[in-house]
């Protein structure tokens, strides 16, 4: 049982304690409900507090129970919340640290609340694709007001207990204490109080519910929310459940909310969702790296290479509160360097998204340096220099000179060997690739390459660094391109040869677009430069000479269109602009490349592109997995989420084929695979795909 019962005097405390957020597991439900009858049983027992050991009141749902048959067992959450409004005995909710979802909605089916300050409170199923369903949407309304309440519960987002506390009318919190430390006292002080004065217990359920107006601010609610919500269904459908808390009875108005909850869980959408809440918190965790691996301490970075991607690297550890060096070799590139860090900062500070006194201290924390010397003292230095070999080999051959013991050393590769890099240095065990994506100070995802002999503890101390500068770090083995880079590389051969078979570049873009993705495959080689795909397909020509390509983007490359930074690639751009300009030249050039190679244009359906560059991620997914590179299909899922604008509510692609469902992936691959024009050999569905179909699973 995961709920704790004692006696104070007169007043039962009953203690959730279902570490590490008093999640409302089945055994936590049960807890509370055995203690509430043994409170009601006791004469002695004149109320009762309701609380959470350790750092929350309670987070809500327990993670470890979604999609389960426990989840819904009885005592269920709503059935909890119906015993605690029909004690006789005064109930009291002593709420701390953290009370969100199931949590905030079983303290407002208690008669009173005392709230600590600092207290995080919030209703966020609608970050998981749903709505509330325990009453959430027909009681906030009632104890904030329908506009505050509805703009929690579309957000989810958190807000401070001592502001809610302050809203004019609002009768969620009957006491703010003085201090998290004497919430306990004051808490059983105020259950003392209103057990001695008796009379009639009072429910949220009985207050009115009611917007000055009505259907109006619905209309007008729904507009805003219809806007913002672009692909998610839930949001709209908190707005239409909180709008029934002002149309309907009580009772009638919970049967709305669980109508629509039960709805939303079975879309595509939450699904995706609840997906991605489990990989992101599963990507943390390495197989034979246990939690409690020890640390090396990171109190000091050093950066090497002050260009686009360094100066990027360095603004995550100065936003963190860690000093960081950086390293160039000439002085004009450390001013322009440090400019564009000043310059990225200042225009946070117009924006009204940092205050100057912040952005003084972050530059406060960043020194920069032409000597190797002044990085002898570092913890991690993360090397950002050209993509070459011969470059890395220099500068850690230079590193494994200087760097105290127990320096972690990383390499900010995309895809050179990371064990090679190791190999340059006396100490591979210190070695890790840590692999940030471009700008380095907004994208979230970070690649962290485990070379063969890197140290579990590097491996541990590299994973919560990442969480200290709020990346989402996700685990790759050795391999040319790593996790991500290596499948978008099948991904860009599709869509070369399906310029060959007839589609335009815009063509391609549009309906990837449409399918979710951030940005089509030629719109985003625009943008990073298509030299770069350029110089891998040279490598490519000769570590793996049977790797077929559309020879379009080396045409495209040979007329110097590389790009936005050019002002020209697949589309052509307009001074200072980005807008993509479809370019009358590069669609010749490709008319006039179908010709050379005999090729008939077809017209080509929005479904096969989508279906040709999406499977083809996932078949080269497959092939990772087996490979032993990522060590689950959720991290693949969570590497194309945050690093490479994989469409959210489809969750990720390995997610969206077991969706699908992996037979038809495998039948459609296998149709493709007959496409003369296409690469036959690729489009074999990889052993994992059939296993996996042959047994009836997916990936998760």
């Amino acid at each position: 049982m995961t709920a704790e019962y004692k006696v104070h005097g007169d007043v039962a405390v009953i203690t959730m304690t279902n570490p590490p957020v008093n999640g409302l597991g089945h055994s936590t439900r049960v807890g509370i409900t055995n203690g509430l009858a043994k409170a009601l049983e006791d004469a002695a027992v004149k109320a009762i507090v309701i609380t959470g050991a350790g750092k929350a009141f309670s987070g809500g749902a327990d993670i470890n129970e979604f999609g389960s048959p426990k989840a819904l067992q009885d005592p269920n959450l709503l059935s909890v919340i119906l015993a605690l409004e029909a004690s006789t005995k005064p109930i009291v909710a002593a709420i701390h640290s953290v009370c969100m979802g199931g949590g905030l909605e079983l303290a407002l089916g208690c008669h009173y609340r005392v709230v600590a300050p600092g207290t995080q409170v919030a209703l966020p199923e609608v970050k998981l694709g749903l709505i509330p369903g325990a009453g959430g949407t027909q009681r906030l309304p009632r104890v904030l007001g329908v506009e505050a309440a509805l703009n929690m519960i579309v957000s989810g987002q958190p807000v401070k207990s001592e502001l809610l506390a302050k809203a004019p009318g609002q009768k969620l919190f009957d006491q703010l204490a003085a201090s998290p430390e004497s919430l306990m006292d004051e808490a059983l002080a105020f259950a003392r109080e209103v057990a001695a004065k008796g009379g009639e217990l009072p429910l949220v359920r009985k207050l009115p519910c009611k917007h000055p107006q009505g259907d109006a601010y619905f209309q007008f609610a729904k507009n805003m929310v219809g806007g913002m919500s672009k692909n998610f269904p839930a949001p709209l459908k908190c707005v239409e459940a909180v709008q029934a808390a002002t149309q309907l009875k009580f009772d009638d108005g919970m049967a709305k909310e669980r109508e629509i909850f039960v709805a939303l869980m079975m879309t595509p959408e939450s699904a995706a969702l609840r997906h991605l809440f489990m990989a992101e918190r599963a990507a943390s965790k390495i197989p034979d790296v246990p939690e409690d691996t020890p640390k090396r301490e990171i109190k000091t970075v050093g950066v090497i290479g002050a260009g686009t991607m360094g100066g990027g690297i360095a603004m995550n550890f100065l936003n963190a509160g860690i000093p960081v060096t950086i390293l160039e070799t000439k002085q004009e590139a450390l001013d322009r360097g440090v400019a564009t860090i000043r310059k990225n900062y200042e225009a946070q500070v117009k924006k009204g998204k940092l205050k100057q006194d912040k952005y003084e201290e972050r530059m406060a924390l960043l020194k920069t340096t032409l000597s190797y010397d002044d990085l002898k003292s570092a913890d991690l230095i993360i090397e950002a220099v050209f993509e070459e070999l011969g470059v890395k080999e220099t500068v850690f051959k230079k590193l494994d000179e200087i760097a105290k013991p127990g320096a972690i050393l990383a390499s900010n590769t995309s895809t050179l060997d990371v064990d090679k890099i190791a190999a340059f240095t006396q100490r591979p065990q210190d070695v890790v690739g840590m692999h940030f994506f471009s700008p380095a100070n907004v994208m979230k995802l970070l690649e962290v390459v485990r070379g063969a002999k890197t140290g579990k503890d590097v491996l541990a101390t590299v994973m919560a660094i990442a969480k200290k500068i709020k990346k989402t770090a996700v685990v790759s083995g050795v391999c040319d391109g790593f996790i991500g880079n290596r499948m978008i590389e099948q991904y860009s051969r599709q869509a070369g040869f399906l310029l060959d078979e007839g589609a335009t570049p815009q063509q391609v873009d549009k309906a990837i677009e449409k399918f979710g993705f951030a940005m089509g495959p030629f719109r985003m080689g625009d943008l990073a430069g298509n030299d770069i795909g350029w110089a891998i397909r040279k490598r490519r020509a000769t570590e793996r000479a049977d790797m077929k390509y559309s020879k379009t983007a080396d045409k495209l490359c040979e007329l110097g269109r590389f790009g936005q930074k050019t002002g020209a690639g697949w589309y052509d751009y307009q001074p200072g602009k980005r807008d993509a300009i479809p370019s009358e030249l590069v669609n010749k050039m490709i008319e006039d490349h179908r010709k050379e190679l005999g090729i008939t244009p077809r017209k080509i359906s929005d479904e096969e592109i989508v279906q040709r560059l999406v499977y083809a991620l996932v078949n080269e997914g497959a092939h990772i997995l087996e490979d032993g590179i990522a060590s689950k299909s959720g991290d693949i899922d969570m590497v194309y989420l945050t690093g490479y604008g994989f469409p959210m509510h489809r969750g990720g692609p390995m997610h969206y084929a077991s969706q699908v469902g992996l037979y038809n992936v495998a039948e459609t691959m296998k149709r493709f695979a007959k496409n003369p024009l296409d690469d036959a050999k690729f489009w074999e569905p990889a052993p994992l795909i059939r296993k996996l179909v042959a047994e009836g699973k997916g990936f998760a």
